[in-house]
């Protein structure tokens, strides 16, 4: 059922869709996402999704990781999951050359995490936004937490702190100095010139991250809602039955590359000059 047929027009219907249920942390009162601007404001749905989703991640896990052991027989969602864990780890492996507990594990959350966020994306593009609005009675409602840029920087946000933890755990905090200060250039005079470069390209690590997921999840969503809010119902199959198909295999790979170049970025961080 879609909610087009209650807005006025396809502006009004693609500008509802883009909007994100919203927190004034000040006032604890729901805002419309377009009418304030600020630090306080938190989008409820994309943290309700993403904190849900990653919940729904640790259960099943949990479940199958509990009867591994067991004498039964796997079942298929058993041997699936075997299948990711594997192929994970043989991905670490290739990548990572240090020891460390903590890359695997963290490669396996990355990607799974991901990719039910992503997967949101293939939900009808009026379901939950309607539940949302005739049962619990909210205003607007965004489901697919990896088209929020809030979201995305704030994992790559996280993968970057790493990045600096191994760094210092590996070369020690004057070995990590010395390494953004005097690369490229080895001499003290270009100091400031090495600190620029250096600063650079470590930001430019979890902006990239951060952005290219965005990007391509909010450019996807976005073509999702184009169909619905421009073609009549009748002939919206047409278009969105291939973009979902097609789609199944953006919203893999984007969590694959998130996940590839995170173990990068850590392998790198791991090497001892």
């Amino acid at each position: 059922m879609s909610t087009s047929q209650e807005i006025s027009s396809p502006q009004n219907y693609i500008g509802h869709h883009l909007n994100h249920l919203q927190l004034d942390l000040r006032t604890f009162e729901l805002v419309n996402s377009h009418s304030i601007k600020s630090f306080w404001i938190l989008n409820v749905d994309s943290m309700f999704f993403s904190l849900l989703l990653g919940l729904i991640f640790l259960i099943i896990f949990m479940k199958i990781s509990r009867g591994v052991n067991s004498s039964k027989a796997p079942g298929k969602l058993q041997i699936f999951i075997e299948l990711i864990v594997e192929f994970i780890d043989i991905s670490v492996r290739e990548i990572y050359h240090g020891k460390s507990k903590l890359i695997a594990p963290l490669a396996l959350t990355v990607f799974i995490w991901i990719f039910l966020m992503n997967l949101m994306d293939l939900l009808p593009i009026d379901l939950l936004p309607y539940i949302g609005k005739y049962v619990l009675d909210l205003p607007t409602l965004r489901v697919v937490p990896s088209a929020d840029i809030n979201i995305t920087l704030s994992m790559a946000l996280g993968i970057f702190i790493l990045i600096i933890y191994f760094n210092i755990t590996t070369k020690g905090i004057s070995g990590f100095i010395k390494e953004i200060t005097f690369q490229p250039f080895n001499h003290p005079v270009f100091i400031p010139i090495n600190l620029i470069l250096e600063g650079i390209s470590l930001l430019s690590k979890p902006v990239s991250l951060g952005l290219r997921l965005f990007g391509n999840m909010y450019s996807g969503e976005l073509i999702f809602i184009l169909i619905s809010g421009l073609l009549p119902w009748w002939l919206q199959w047409i278009l969105n039955v291939p973009w979902a198909i097609f789609h199944i295999l953006i919203i893999t790979l984007q969590s694959f590359i998130f996940m590839i170049l995170t173990i990068i970025y850590l392998s790198i961080a791991s090497e001892e000059n």
